[in-house]
Formats: C-alpha cells, sequence, structure tokens
C-alpha cells in the first residue's frame, strides 16, 4: 500500500494523537475505536489488517501496553514511503510516523497523569476525588468494550464467533470481576484451550 501525507497531514496526525492521548482513560488502547475511525475509515491511511496486525503484534510482545502506537506510526510512515516493498528506503518516514504517534500519545496523558497524580494525592480524602474515581468505572469498561468489538470486527468475526466463544469471554469476565484470580492463570487457561484447539 502506497500513500502521500503532506505535511500538514503529519501535522493531523500528531494533533489527532495529542486528542486522543487526552481522551484515553485507562490506556491507550481504550482509543482503539477512534484510531480505526481516523486512520482506516476517514483516511485509508492503514488497511484493516495492518491496524488489527498492529495491536495483536503489540500485544503479544512484552514490553508497554501502548507499543501498538508506534507500530501504528510506522505502518503509516512505511505506507507513505512506498509500502513495505519500497524496503529500507521507506524506514526514514517509517520512524518519522513512529514518532508522531508515540510522541503524540504520550505527552500529553503524561503531562496531565503527572500533575493530577499529585493533587489527587493530596486531596485524595475529598468526597469529589472520590466520586470521580468510582464514577470512572463504567466508563473505562465501555471503551474497552468497543475496543473489543472493532478487533473482532476488523477480523470480520464479529458476526461470526461461535456462541461458546462468547460464553467463554462472558465467564473470564466475571472471574475477573468476581474472585480474585490472578489474570496470568485465565490467560494460561485461555492459552491452553487453544492449543487443544477448543477456542
Amino acid at each position: 500500500m502506497s500513500i502521500h501525507l503532506s505535511p500538514m497531514d503529519w501535522l493531523g496526525l500528531f494533533a489527532q494523537y495529542m486528542f486522543l492521548s487526552l481522551i484515553s482513560i485507562s490506556g491507550a488502547i481504550t482509543t482503539v475505536p477512534d484510531m480505526h475511525r481516523y486512520l482506516v475509515g476517514q483516511h485509508g491511511w492503514l488497511t484493516d489488517a495492518q491496524f488489527t496486525s498492529s495491536v495483536a503484534i503489540a500485544q503479544a510482545a512484552p514490553g508497554p501496553n501502548v507499543l501498538f502506537v508506534a507500530l501504528m506510526g510506522w505502518n503509516v510512515g512505511l505506507n507513505a514511503g512506498g509500502g513495505a516493498a519500497a524496503g529500507m528506503h521507506a524506514w526514514p518516514l517509517g520512524l518519522l510516523g513512529l514518532a508522531v504517534t508515540l510522541v503524540g500519545i504520550m505527552l500529553p496523558s503524561t503531562t496531565l497523569t503527572y500533575m493530577a497524580t499529585r493533587w489527587g494525592h493530596r486531596n485524595r480524602d475529598r468526597r469529589g476525588v472520590r466520586a470521580f474515581k468510582q464514577g470512572m468505572v463504567p466508563v473505562v469498561i465501555g471503551l474497552l468494550l468497543a475496543t473489543a468489538w472493532v478487533l473482532a470486527a476488523g477480523n470480520g468475526a464479529a458476526s461470526a464467533t461461535p456462541w461458546h466463544l462468547w460464553l467463554l469471554t462472558a465467564v473470564a469476565a466475571f472471574v475477573v470481576w468476581r474472585t480474585r484470580v490472578h489474570l496470568l492463570w485465565l490467560l494460561g487457561a485461555g492459552a491452553l484451550l487453544g492449543v487443544f484447539g477448543l477456542v
């Protein structure tokens, strides 16, 4: 895939990721639906496969959760440099895309988090601070569900998923919500189910 990005497009990409940084409640992964809308739907800078692969590869790799943003930027830059077929000649634009998206998503949220955490810690006993923390729980859950839906739909799995996978998802969510079972046990159980071909 080959695209053309003007300097204003790069600036718009940076501004979009700065905006997403400010609404990324509970991490950048919750803004995946809007990233998909912007990169795939609105501008066509990434294909569905590139978008979904960026998220999947970064989530499978060890390291910070936000790495998928860097992969998206890398892929946008590679596409602007003539696509993967252009080879190393596209790498400078890939690195530019990586820097634009990663700095854009990290700078505002890091600054805001630092300032808000200091203020929140000093005022942790105030009723408004406690109410805000409790009120954010349903917002975060809704954003995570929207992210899961976009990723499933990107693979064409949203409508074709068998009922037993939805049931497994509901059971796992219930176990996380109502018990103290560590998430690694659930991930291990999911891996075993996958090895045996049950999911």
